[in-house]
């Protein structure tokens, strides 16, 4: 199970690597630059000063942008849901419907959560105070703050169903390019991973890994030929882990380099 933490980063160039499934509720805090958040229909941005719940269960892709000649600079709390479940037996929390099916959901910074957020940068300059009870403690203040500000946050933190089994073509179709593995896709899709590979060979006629690579693939090659995208341009997006590995999976697939297409114009 993911562990509740609390993470300081610190980024000074442009970043858009990492995981695109969010398994866990994160509250993150922006410090300085901004964080671009796409669900692949809309942008989410948080500026500086802004606080915002990113929801679990998620596939997106984010971007962390550093202000000019700066840093970018986020606090971010991860919510495990063990914690979770026990604070809502303990008080009596529940979630009565779903509230919002979007990924990023902004909260109001008044004056009692902003101290709160100045008392965790001054801990997280003394990690031996970071031990799992104390993080737990700094987590459940938090979430009564969170509560008081915006009771309906209930309805998000307190909801533990699971995703339900859903279409999985339609699915697959329009999340191919995201750098999860199968075992994420599975659970999203509602089904075991034995289940969902057996569903998915039915639709598509082919195995998951081949389908997908072949799918990223005939998508970079659209977009290099007709719409004259570099290789370095596409590849995260596509859901490639690197520069290199795109270009090996390109020419195995193609029989030429990448960087070469040019030529086949």
């Amino acid at each position: 199970m993911e562990k509740s933490d609390i993470v300081y980063s610190c980024y000074h160039e442009v970043s858009r690597k990492g995981e695109n499934f969010v398994p866990q509720h994160v509250l993150a805090f922006q410090i300085s630059g901004q964080f671009v958040l796409s669900d692949g229909q809309e942008k989410y941005i948080a500026k500086e000063g802004d606080f915002n719940l990113i929801r679990k269960n998620q596939l997106v892709k984010f971007t962390k942008c550093p202000p000019e000649n700066g840093s970018f600079e986020s606090l971010n709390i991860y919510l495990n849901q063990e914690v979770l479940q026990t604070m809502a037996k303990e008080y009596h929390f529940s979630s009565n419907h779903s509230e919002t099916s979007k990924p990023m959901v902004s909260i109001e910074v008044n004056a009692v959560l902003q101290n709160y957020i100045t008392s965790l940068q001054t801990i997280l300059e003394n990690p031996k105070l970071l031990t799992k009870d104390f993080i737990d403690l700094k987590i459940k203040e938090l979430l009564f703050i969170l509560i008081e500000i915006q009771p309906e946050l209930k309805n998000i933190l307190f909801d533990f169903s699971e995703p339900f089994k859903i279409d999985l073509e339609s699915f697959m179709i329009q999340n191919y390019k995201y750098n999860v593995n199968l075992e994420r896709f599975a659970y999203l899709t509602g089904r075991s991973l034995a289940t969902f590979k057996r569903d998915f060979e039915k639709i598509f006629h082919s195995s998951p890994h081949k389908w997908i690579l072949q799918k990223r693939l005939d998508e970079a090659y659209f977009l290099m030929r007709e719409k004259q995208q570099s290789p370095s341009e596409i590849y995260v997006d596509l859901g490639f882990e690197d520069l290199s590995h795109f270009s090996y999976a390109f020419k195995k697939q193609f029989g030429f380099s990448p960087k070469n297409i040019a030529a086949t114009l």
